[in-house]
């Protein structure tokens, strides 16, 4: 595991450390969870959780796109 610094604003710092006493555990865990929290928001966002979308449907993607253009 690698270490980094990061600089943040007291209130920030003051918010955390409440945190950390409400949960007891280590500020670096929920440093960590915070951030892969992020990332995992920043993902979805971007679109990388859309492939096998259609895996659950009954119907075929192209059958379904040609169906609703067929209203046009």
């Amino acid at each position: 595991m690698s270490r980094i610094l990061v600089d943040m604003p007291e209130a920030q710092l003051e918010e955390l450390a409440m945190i950390v006493e409400l949960e007891h555990r280590p500020r670096a865990a929920i440093v960590r969870d915070a951030i892969e929290a992020y990332i995992s928001q920043r993902k979805r966002a971007v679109g990388t959780e859309v492939f096998g979308l259609w895996k659950s449907r009954k119907i075929d993607g192209l059958a379904y796109q040609q169906e609703l253009r067929s209203e046009w």
